[in-house]
């Protein structure tokens, strides 16, 4: 059986991401999505759930944009000047090698990302990291210890696929730059976190068994997405995107991610890659399905 997880990374950035993500969903590829706590549009976003009941809703952990959720004082060496949440995938990195990231507060703030999301009445269905800081050494070890303590079954294990990476990579103007340089990040994640998915076994918690989507993100072709569909293995896999609307929001936000997003959207939702989930008898499920599976 060939299993499909279609994530949608960003959920609550903006308004316009959100709509975007729903009709990613509703007329597209879309199964599953991750929502950021302190995102600007956190309150739209818990209404998904109530009109789309089949979208699965994740925790997309952040260590680096916008305000924190947790009370200020508490996580302090997490923020910068202007009291917001700085750390990129290579600063925090550089702050661990140098034991000098204040794990405690990382903890404390992920913990109350959580809780927020769930005392707005969801159930989360995995965990992941926004820019896959989760997969860092020894905060993975923290998100599964969050996993474990809301019971909270699956996390994303952001080791990609080469095979899949290959596929994904066919079709339009390549920006070559772009998918070399998000190559080498997603082969740096594997070795930093290579024994991820055994770890996560051991926890009890689920993943699924290929992920997908680093080396392409922002620069995802149609061609890309119908080899990807057409080349599944058996098992589960993850393919993650960034589908949404850009609004003034979204161009005044701190992300590449712009004009991209409208294009995802539309490869997502073009009927003849909905028609060859179809024909290569493709299941999209979401993370739930995994967790209740295991």
């Amino acid at each position: 059986m060939k299993n499909l997880i279609v994530n949608a990374d960003d959920l609550g950035w903006t308004e316009g991401v959100n709509r975007g993500i729903v009709e990613a969903h509703r007329r597209g590829l879309v199964s599953s999505t991750s929502l950021l706590a302190n995102g600007r549009a956190f309150a739209s976003a818990v209404s998904v759930r109530g009109n789309h009941p089949e979208l699965g809703i994740g925790v997309h952990l952040n260590l680096s944009d916008g305000l924190p959720t947790a009370r200020a004082e508490t996580v302090s060496g997490l923020l910068n000047a202007s009291g917001e949440l700085q750390g990129s995938p290579e600063s925090l990195l550089l702050r661990i090698a140098k034991r000098s990231l204040p794990f405690e507060e990382v903890e404390r703030e992920w913990d109350a990302q959580i809780s927020k999301i769930k005392s707005a009445g969801l159930s989360p269905t995995h965990l992941d990291g926004h820019k896959h800081v989760h997969m860092l050494p020894g905060l993975f070890e923290l998100a599964l210890g969050l996993a474990r303590k809301h019971a909270i079954g699956a996390i994303r294990i952001a080791h990609e696929e080469s095979r899949l990476r290959a596929v994904l990579s066919r079709g339009g103007a390549q920006k070559t730059k772009v998918v070399v340089k998000q190559g080498v990040q997603a082969r740096g994640l594997k070795l930093l976190a290579r024994d991820a998915r055994a770890i996560a076994e051991r926890a009890g918690i689920a993943t699924s068994d290929y992920f997908c989507g680093i080396a392409q993100t922002g620069v995802m072709t149609q061609e890309g997405v119908a080899r990807l569909l057409s080349a599944l293995p058996d098992g589960t896999t993850e393919f993650m995107c960034h589908p949404g609307y850009l609004d003034d929001d979204l161009r005044q936000s701190p992300t590449r991610l712009q004009k991209s997003r409208e294009q995802e959207l539309e490869i997502l939702t073009h009927p003849e890659i909905r028609k060859l989930v179809a024909t290569k008898g493709i299941r999209l499920i979401n993370y739930r399905f995994l967790a209740q599976a295991a």
